[in-house]
């Protein structure tokens, strides 16, 4: 393989050390191609370029890198947990990526103990429940983090039920002079109006917070102490609201079958792959109840895989498999990418059960990594077993989804392909995109323009066109108005970078096209029949575009769903597929999104229009915190304008000079 690669990158293997580090792959577009640890980078790095490797995957990714980064750190843990903070934040094509789709919720108990001795605002003195997502502060105490939103909100009720502790925002308690619904059906103790003492609600604060930690024997038995105190007192009413307290608590723990486990914050991983695809299903015990789980799905699992196999070890220091050091099965892969990757931002629970063994390198980078130590166990027994399982049944069922969902995409994307008579191969890349006009009664006009490839609609590539200078309820003017806007930049630039005809078929601007440049997409859906068509018509005509590309969307008779036809600007004759052609479903699923994406952003124009939300938006140290804040407490911009700086001035966070500035601007 060193006939391909350049003298001065052969000179960098060569002068390697013989330390641990991570080492980077780079392509000719400087593209990261892959990332490694080594116990020992020169014995490690030297091995891509001394062995000839073939046509196998590793041989075709060792032929695309031009350059390479090493990284020396002092010890294995300290590699493996660089060489995943650089996948999860560089996203290399032939290492497993597992994105995170969003934070974790928590639940969150506000205020500090003991805040009514020190004569702080009531909402510190008696502390609320709340779910959270975001960054945690030390202001107040956060428990989770939780699989899902119903998880917290669940926790949440049981809390309500047994301790009462309120969950009113601090303005709504602030300004209560009567016990809400919740104090009536006995899901809060009223401390808004003193109908508990700081005292008492405090215990009461305390008991949650154990039962969130697991502590369920020992805050039976505190319970039980405190029953028999208030008994012994002759204080009965006390006590039988103490003795309800452990009845609904024994209640609870019968529920979830608390009372017979040890485990108090426990992940359970199963792990499936199947069909090029994987599922990593994580369930979470804390403080003993099962919360649920949540299943993961990585990337680049076949070109990975394959690269580790014909590595033939374990991307360390050895690179031919033995007797006593096997190569590892995918399944172990994927799990240990995970592990690495999801325990990078969020807290590692000190018992990891697992559906196949983890290395011991990475338990114990996970314990440098936290403090705590890490355990693993992948043949559980008992309720572990029982976990295990269930963890494993859902990531079969996750995955059997996943790829049911995508071979049916494929399908679609394929009769679509076969009905408009575009080319079959690299469907993959077959790019759609769809537009839309949007508005009421000619008010906030506005365009979006959808996005699908590879099978799947892709979000964040959508985009919104405020429609302006045209007479209100033109559609035709506005659709003309987005086409131009959407496509004209696009040629431009591409005509100037690489001389392509749009003239041409989209197979020769294909091969004329250089690697990485932009590209205009194989089919552009319009939400409209022969008049919105002979405008994408004009426009395209005008800016020198292919118009087999364009293909209206006209309702059928009656506008009946299901007898929708296609409209071509190129003089094709109208095709109806069928209501039940797998192509109709597709061009459907990509227009109802179009107007789904349309629809929202009207309305959240014509509601900025109608209240003036953007008012508060434009005015100099007002973010949306703040914002956020100032439109809770008063309800409403209108509330916020008629707010005087007084009460302005009582929003958490605003000053009164800033209270003064939006007084100001909004009159």
């Amino acid at each position: 393989m060193s006939d391909v690669h350049s003298e001065e990158l052969l000179a960098q293997v060569a002068a390697l050390p013989a330390l641990p580090g991570v080492y980077r792959y780079f392509d000719a577009q400087d593209a990261l191609l892959y990332v490694g640890k080594a116990l020992n980078l020169k014995r490690r790095v030297s091995s891509y370029f001394q062995k000839n490797h073939g046509g196998t995957r590793i041989g075709h990714m060792v032929s695309k890198i031009v350059r390479m980064e090493t990284t020396v750190v002092r010890s294995e843990a300290e590699a493996l947990l660089l060489e995943n903070n650089l996948i999860k934040t560089l996203n290399p094509k032939f290492n497993i990526l597992f994105r995170d789709d969003k934070s974790y919720p928590y639940l969150k108990i506000t205020g500090t103990p003991g805040a009514h001795t020190r004569g702080d605002a009531p909402g510190q003195a008696f502390p609320r429940m709340a779910y959270y997502r975001g960054a945690v502060d030390k202001k107040h105490r956060y428990f989770g983090p939780y699989p899902s939103a119903w998880a917290v909100k669940e926790t949440i009720q049981l809390l309500q039920k047994v301790f009462r502790l309120r969950t009113c925002e601090d303005t709504v308690f602030a300004n209560r002079t009567r016990p809400c619904l919740l104090y009536q059906i006995k899901r809060c103790t009223g401390p808004c109006v003193d109908l508990i003492s700081p005292e008492a609600y405090a215990a009461d604060v305390q008991h949650a917070e154990a039962l969130l930690r697991g502590e369920t024997q020992e805050l039976l038995q505190a319970l039980e102490a405190r029953m028999m105190a208030h008994s012994d007192k002759l204080e009965f009413e006390q006590a039988a609201e103490v003795r309800n307290q452990i009845q609904a608590l024994s209640r609870v723990l019968h529920q979830q079958s608390i009372e017979t486990v040890d485990d108090k914050d426990v992940d359970i991983l199963a792990v499936r792959v199947q069909g090029g695809r994987a599922c990593v299903n994580l369930a979470m015990v804390r403080g003993g109840r099962h919360l649920g789980d949540r299943p993961y799905f990585p990337v680049h699992v076949e070109d990975a895989a394959a690269v580790f196999e014909e590595e033939g070890g374990d991307g360390a220091d050895e690179t031919v498999a033995t007797p006593s050091r096997p190569v590892r099965p995918v399944e172990a892969l994927v799990l240990e990418a995970f592990i690495a990757q999801h325990y990078i931002g969020v807290p590692v629970p000190p018992l990891l059960v697992t559906s196949v063994p983890v290395d011991k390198a990475l338990l114990d980078a996970l314990t440098e990594q936290s403090g705590l130590r890490v355990n693993a166990i992948h043949q559980p027994r008992e309720q572990r077993r029982a976990w295990l399982d269930m963890a494993q049944k859902n990531a079969d069922l996750q995955l059997a989804r996943l790829l049911a969902e995508e071979g049916s995409q494929q399908a679609r994307t394929r009769a679509l392909a076969e009905a408009l008579d575009l080319p079959p191969e690299d469907l993959d890349q077959l790019t759609i995109e769809c537009f839309d006009i949007s508005h009421t009664a000619g008010e906030s006009t506005q365009a979006s323009c959808v996005v699908f490839h590879h099978h799947k609609m892709q979000s964040s590539e959508y985009r919104r066109y405020k429609i302006e200078g045209i007479t209100g309820g033109d559609d035709y003017a506005a659709m003309r108005q987005v086409l131009t806007r959407r496509y004209s930049k696009v040629v431009e630039a591409q005509r100037e970078e690489g001389g392509i005809d749009y003239a041409q078929s989209p197979e020769a601007q294909a091969a004329a096209r250089p690697k990485g440049q932009a590209r205009l997409p194989d089919l552009v859906l319009i939400d409209g029949g022969k008049g919105q068509v002979g405008v994408a018509r004009e426009v395209f005509i005008a800016l020198g575009l292919d118009l087999t590309r364009i293909v209206g969307v006209e309702k059928g008779e009656g506008r009946k769903v299901g007898l929708e036809e296609l409209v071509f600007a190129d003089g094709r004759e109208k095709v109806y597929l069928g209501k039940d052609s797998a192509a109709l479903m597709l061009v459907a699923q990509i227009r109802d999104e179009a107007h789904r994406f349309a629809i929202t952003g009207m309305r959240a124009a014509r509601a900025k229009v109608r209240v003036g939300g953007g008012q508060l938006e434009e005015i100099a140290g007002v973010g949306p915190k703040k914002r956020a804040r100032l439109l809770q407490r008063f309800g409403g911009v209108r509330g916020v304008a008629s707010a005087s700086v007084e009460d302005l001035a009582t929003v958490d966070g605003i000053s009164h000079e800033l209270a003064e500035e939006i007084y100001k601007a909004l009159r």
